[in-house]
């Protein structure tokens, strides 16, 4: 029996958890745990509503490997879907290595006192997974995720090379609220306001954050969008693993209201990660800030228009120049309905359970610490058409790929 541990009760956990009971002939007992034992109660009380199928909920301290390897063997679990904070990588994958399990998460990991994200922690795991003969995945969310397999598909059915790689996220919701984060406040913050790396001829680039942007028309109505330059870490993975691009850059829509917000935020010291004292308490300002904020996992409710995210790439095939514009569109209130969750968690949820999906029935199961990308990327793609983000492919002629080259 494929019984799976999924840690993280957030909007995404509850997306998993909700996607991984509709697929019972995949997914055995399913076993939810994080923290705070209520939130998980919360969830599988809903899912049981939906779907009618009973989940187990159990509370974990997911910074302490030993007491997560003891739940591993508790539940039988095979594989754990990470969907709690990219802080705890390392812990649960170190859990994984004591009791034998397989690894999966959305999110790379990064250090809690500084504001760097990058895959080398967790690459250099690779000779403990294969020499346990067991199989981590990283980054099976939507930007990383889907963008990674994205362009592998791209490279094994439209291009012989690819040369530039363009990721566009747009989120055309709107949650009617003064300011929120559509998902985790503390990690959303510190992402955005992180320095700019793009790739360019060999190496990458460093400049201001948000210090590039221009309008970006999304196809099928969704709308016309102010789009930022930034760092993503999906960037990392794929210049190496495709060695044949010579640009890729990453690019986030932001309204000016957001804007607005965040930087009267910084300005007043309120996105720091360093502790301060107040009152004789230590506390962080970001993770205070993190507790005022409107929870992610709440905006469902109020949450109304369209997500549009997928990669503009360039090419040759057959000797000839091609472009393609690959993209996903996802409705919030469509997502609503379905699982209670707004489209930001929806389009990473339902990629974590096609990645487990992928892993429980052996298609991606090797030995080692894999980047999504390195897998083959058909059977992925044709689970997203089957669970709720198909997606469309635009053959560019060089005029419109032209108009699509954010540069």
């Amino acid at each position: 029996m494929n019984n799976v541990l999924i840690i993280g009760a957030g909007g995404v956990g509850s997306v998993v958890a909700h996607k991984c009971a509709m697929v019972p002939e995949v997914f055995g007992e399913i076993t939810l745990a994080s923290r705070t034992l209520s939130k998980c109660d919360a969830i599988a009380e809903e899912i049981k509503k939906r779907t009618g199928r009973v989940i187990s909920t159990a509370k974990v301290d997911a910074d302490n490997a030993e007491e997560t390897a003891a739940l591993i063997r508790e539940t039988g679990a095979k594989l754990l879907i990470n969907v709690a904070l990219p802080y705890q990588d390392l812990n649960l994958m170190d859990a994984c290595l004591l009791a034998g399990c397989d690894y999966m998460d959305t999110a790379n990991y990064e250090p809690l006192d500084v504001a760097k994200f990058e895959y080398s922690w967790q690459w250099d795991y690779q000779d403990r997974f294969t020499e346990k003969g067991l199989s981590a995945l990283l980054g099976s969310g939507f930007d990383p995720g889907v963008t990674n397999v994205f362009t592998a598909w791209a490279l094994k059915h439209h291009f012989d090379e690819i040369h530039t790689l363009d990721i566009i996220d747009v989120n055309g919701g709107n949650h009617g609220k003064a300011f929120a984060t559509n998902f985790n406040p503390e990690i959303n913050i510190r992402e955005v306001t992180a320095e700019c790396r793009h790739f360019e001829a060999g190496e990458f680039v460093v400049t201001e954050p948000m210090s590039k942007h221009q309008s970006f028309t999304c196809p099928e109505g969704v709308g016309t969008y102010e789009i930022y330059r930034m760092y993503h870490e999906e960037l990392e993975s794929l210049v190496k693993h495709i060695p044949t691009l010579r640009r890729a850059q990453f690019w986030m829509s932001f309204s000016t209201n957001y804007l607005n917000h965040l930087e009267v935020l910084q300005n007043v010291g309120m996105t720091r990660i360093d502790p301060v004292i107040y009152q004789g308490v230590e506390i962080v300002p970001l993770q205070f800030l993190k507790a005022v904020l409107p929870n992610p996992s709440d905006l469902g409710v109020s949450t109304k228009g369209r997500t549009c995210i997928g990669n503009v790439i360039t090419g040759i095939k057959n000797g000839q120049a091609k472009a393609i514009y690959i993209y996903n569109i996802c409705d919030h209130e469509a997502c609503f309905e379905e699982v209670g969750s707004q489209a930001i968690s929806y389009t990473t949820g339902v990629p974590a359970m096609i990645g487990a999906k992928q892993i429980l029935t052996g298609d991606w199961k090797k030995s080692g610490v894999w980047n999504i990308e390195q897998h083959d990327p058909d059977a992925f793609m044709n689970d997203l058409m089957q669970h709720g983000l198909p997606w469309k492919v635009m053959e560019l002629t060089p005029d419109q790929a032209a108009k699509f080259q954010v540069i």
